[in-house]
């Protein structure tokens, strides 16, 4: 598709974050102050194949900055992973006049939006909203600071109990595949050890330094970990082998899970995801196409689909380096 964009659609799609209300209130603002008609499409691919769309104006999003989720709602599409799913998808696009797509999501919902793209030629551009923060291209994704302020909120709760009762808590928070909030919220949180799937720690190492803590005074411990983490087959698993050798210590497991996505955004988030907002759209005026917006150093970046895809996020050596030594 090579007109000028007078409409664009946007969507939300995969897991939600805080924040994604935020970024779609930026876009339908930054549409409206630039003279752009604005399409929701309501739950993701699947909602774009039903043509589950509404259209937006200035107004259609107040007081929706301060709302966790997604308006929007968000669907896993397994249609959309089909030609036919997608070819009913751009008819869609076209009933409704939509000249360029802004798909906030994570990099499942990217790899469609570029396989969109590279088939029928209409303009997208994504907006990174994860907790996990394993994103390639931006050093913060939407979502990712509120996240780790309520596992930090938790641990502290957690915490009070462990010193009570004399416990070993070991606390599982999300990050399949990157353990960014594990080790931000471990270091944060004060955690005697922090087990991420960037470093396979091992039992007996992590044995050793439980041991070490409850030698040098430490009558609790917390030990924060990645979901995604190689130390054992699970949080169950590791809990069960410490409890074993270390059996003066009531060892307690809690998994935060799912409560780590809700909540009100925190201020980072909101600001970030209007920036983010108001920067696609300006990307899409610029001719950009087939790029996910990002942050570096602060400032606004754009990165190939293909790179923020296939890259890999880069856990910060340096706080590991401050981890160990700061669980002395």
């Amino acid at each position: 598709m090579t007109t000028k964009i007078k409409r664009i659609g946007v969507l939300t799609s995969g897991g939600d974050a805080p924040g994604m209300n935020a970024a779609l209130r930026a876009v339908v603002r930054a549409a409206a102050y630039t003279s752009l008609e604005c399409v929701a499409i309501y739950r993701g691919y699947q909602g774009l194949i039903e043509n589950d769309v509404k259209l937006m104006n200035a107004r259609s999003v107040n007081n929706i900055i301060n709302k966790g989720g997604t308006i929007l709602k968000s669907a896993r599409c397994l249609e959309f992973r089909t030609p036919d799913g997608r070819k009913r998808a751009f008819e869609n696009i076209k009933k409704n006049n939509i000249d360029a797509l802004v798909v906030i999501g994570g990099d499942g919902s990217f790899t469609g939006a570029m396989i969109f793209q590279s088939e029928f030629g209409i303009p997208v551009i994504g907006i990174p909203g994860t907790i996990d923060n394993d994103i390639y291209g931006t050093t913060r994704t939407i979502g990712y600071d509120t996240a780790l302020n309520t596992v930090i909120e938790a641990i502290d709760k957690i915490r009070d109990t462990a010193i009570s009762h004399n416990r070993l808590f070991f606390v599982e928070v999300m990050g399949r595949d990157a353990g960014h909030i594990a080790l931000n919220a471990g270091i944060g949180a004060g955690a005697e050890e922090i087990l991420i799937p960037e470093e396979d720690m091992g039992l007996d190492r992590l044995l050793e330094s439980l041991k070490h803590s409850e030698k040098s005074g430490k009558s609790s411990s917390i030990v924060v970990i990645a979901e995604g983490d190689k130390t054992g087959k699970n949080v169950f698993e590791i809990a069960q082998y410490v409890e074993k050798n270390m059996p003066y210590y009531e060892v307690r497991v809690s998994v935060l899970g799912h409560m780590q996505r809700g909540g009100s955004p925190s201020c980072y988030d909101r600001v970030l995801a209007s920036r983010m907002g108001v920067f696609a759209v300006e990307s899409l005026l610029e001719g950009q196409s087939n790029v996910m917006v990002g942050v570096s150093n602060d400032k606004m970046i754009l990165t190939p689909l293909a790179k923020a895809i296939k890259g890999k996020s880069k856990i910060d050596k340096n706080l590991i380096r401050v981890s160990d030594i700061l669980t002395v």
